[in-house]
């Protein structure tokens, strides 16, 4: 860290651009789409120009809704979470079992399993195909654009 950097705000305005990983936004979305749970793509202060976003369940542990870890301190930042679907283009619609098997009314249960695990991987390709290049986060209220760097 240069002694500029350590004078400036650790705040996610700092953030030029977000690393996301095409599987973690593939985990995501799936997750988001077939559950009732929140996963978002998050990333931990101390922010930096470039920022990996990792997946994330806001359920899970103390860290809900964008909570603080109670041994952060009162003024630190709020972890940046990102809904997976701000980092897709065109979100193509996830593969129901019931439309695998109504593409395949005379296959066995098994065959339809596997029909419908191909199906999935195929979304799951597309997905990760489509993750964006920018991505719009919220900081201190106000909307501002951001890089998508995409890894895998």
């Amino acid at each position: 860290m240069t002694e500029e950097e350590r004078g400036r705000d650790p705040g996610p305005d700092r953030i030029r651009s977000i690393a996301v990983h095409r599987e973690d936004v593939a985990n995501a979305l799936e997750a988001t789409l077939r559950s009732d749970r929140d996963v978002v793509l998050r990333a931990t202060p101390p922010f930096s120009g470039r920022m990996r976003a990792r997946l994330h369940a806001l359920d899970a542990g103390s860290d809900e809704g964008g909570e603080r870890d109670s041994a952060d301190s009162a003024d630190a930042p709020a972890p940046l979470h990102v809904d997976p679907r701000d980092l897709v283009a065109e979100v193509p619609p996830y593969p129901e079992p019931d439309d695998t098997a109504s593409e395949y009314p005379d296959a066995d249960l098994e065959t339809r399993r596997e029909r419908h695990a191909e199906a999935v991987e195929r979304w799951r390709e597309r997905v990760r195909e489509r993750v964006g290049s920018t991505v719009e986060i919220e900081v201190d209220g106000d909307v501002r654009e951001v890089d998508v760097v995409a890894l895998g």
